[in-house]
């Protein structure tokens, strides 16, 4: 049962404790808040907070802002979007967003410094409590179950001020890709599984106002014999509409011939063949290059087990298809909230856990067999051959290139729908959730 303020121990203590104010943290937090439960929100940085991201929105992930209530008005800097164009073997081919009855017929692109701190300030809006400054340190285990968190506070420098505990019934770790509140806990990346990267930096030019995302599928880079080799993944360009430019390279799998694959040396190499009237260059760049590794394909489980849950990153929730992590974030935590706001609703701690326990299906059931189908293709790409025959043969097909945007976007109806929707359906569904 949900505690009153009066009913809990101290202000550390709450239902849920949510470690972590991204999209999937944030998220969480202010379903859970709206539903009645008393939530705090734990977050290292002091909000806005920059990260590295392509920026990009897609109809899944706006459907997500739309269900949380999230206003995205144009006029405060939320730029729309239409399609992707994709370029590629000397072609440039313009697809729109499937207007369809699951998905918002538009795309956002919004930097998430800001994304970040409007979903923080949403929650709190529903009544979440929001610590910033607060860096979690380690799982407090009982008996073989996580039942708080130890923290240290920090000042606006970083430096750590004071210690601290927060404790609750359920801790959901919401903390990224590297997701130490889950590594701590035991749960680590399953071996063997895809390794995506991304690298990106801003430009200010003329091409900020495109409302088409760009993506170039024939970029090459070096490998480790120092020869050229065809990159399994994409370059980007995603105008802000503020005057700026995301720049970036997404590598899906990193295949033998690119394990010492310089990412931001390679976004670099990329940027210095584009034509100079675009501006992107030393003189335009906003800020340094940044890179990370993507959480991708559900790559750490289990998703709960004695009072830990994962969410977004920290679940490697990220799409295995292109490394985008914000709608599965956005998605994740709906369906952790969603999971978590039924246990509550059980009279006794046993009921709780049956419902608790129930979340890695939900998972599995929502997105396993997608994220298998992702897995798979991210290993297709590592060959060149697959790249080179996508580009040749695939690029000049509108109807191919249009169901490939609906299968690598996750956008296909889920109850009837066109024929490709139905296909795509029930590929997602025979396909085994490993």
């Amino acid at each position: 049962m949900s505690q009153s303020a009066a009913q809990r121990p101290s202000e550390n203590s709450a239902d849920v404790v949510v470690v972590g104010a991204g999209p999937a943290g944030s998220a969480t937090a202010a379903h859970l808040a709206q539903a009645g439960l008393d939530v705090v929100l734990l977050e290292q940085a002091h909000l806005p907070r920059p990260k590295t991201c392509g920026d990009a929105l897609g109809p899944r992930a706006v459907r997500e802002l739309v269900t949380l209530g999230l206003p995205t008005p144009q006029d405060d800097g939320w730029h729309r979007t239409k399609g992707v164009r994709v370029v590629g073997g000397g072609m440039r081919l313009l697809l729109d967003w499937p207007d369809t009855a699951g998905f918002p017929p538009y795309g956002l692109v919004r930097r998430r410094d800001l994304l970040d701190a409007a979903l923080a300030d949403h929650a709190v809006a529903r009544g979440a409590q929001l610590r910033q400054g607060v860096r979690v340190t380690g799982a407090i285990q009982e008996g073989g179950r996580v039942v708080g968190v130890r923290a240290e506070h920090l000042d606006e420098t970083g430096a750590a001020q004071s210690e601290t505990e927060f404790r609750a019934p359920l801790i959901i770790a919401a903390d990224g890709g590297a997701s130490p509140l889950a590594t701590a806990a035991g749960r680590t990346v399953r071996p063997g599984r895809t390794t995506a990267y991304a690298a990106r930096a801003y430009f200010t030019g003329p091409r900020h106002d495109d409302d088409y995302l760009e993506t170039w599928l024939d970029r090459t880079a070096t490998g480790d014999d120092g020869h050229e080799v065809v990159l399994p993944g994409y370059g980007w360009i995603f105008g802000l509409g503020d005057g700026t430019s995301n720049v970036g390279i997404g590598v899906l799998n990193r295949t033998a011939r690119l394990g010492k694959l310089d990412g931001q040396q390679e976004l670099r190499r990329w940027i210095a063949t584009m034509p100079p009237e675009w501006s992107f260059d030393r003189d335009s760049q906003v800020g340094e290059i940044a890179g990370d590794r993507l959480a991708v394909g559900a790559d750490r489980r289990p998703h709960y087990a004695d009072g830990l849950m994962l969410v977004g990153d920290a679940g490697g929730m990220g799409n295995p298809f292109t490394g985008e992590g914000i709608a599965y974030a956005l998605e994740s935590g709906r369906l952790a909230a969603e999971t978590v706001v039924q246990a509550f609703a059980r009279a006794d701690d046993a009921g709780r856990e049956r419902v608790l326990a129930g979340y890695p299906a939900v998972i599995t059931d929502s997105l396993g067999g997608y994220y298998t189908l992702g897995r798979v293709f991210a290993k297709m790409v590592g060959n060149p051959e697959v790249m080179r025959w996508t580009v040749r043969y695939g690029l000049p097909r509108r109807t191919t290139m249009s169901f490939l945007l609906k299968v690598i976007a996750n956008l296909g109806e889920t109850h009837g729908g066109s024929t490709p929707d139905r296909l795509l359906a029930t590929l997602a569904r025979v396909t085994p959730a490993a």
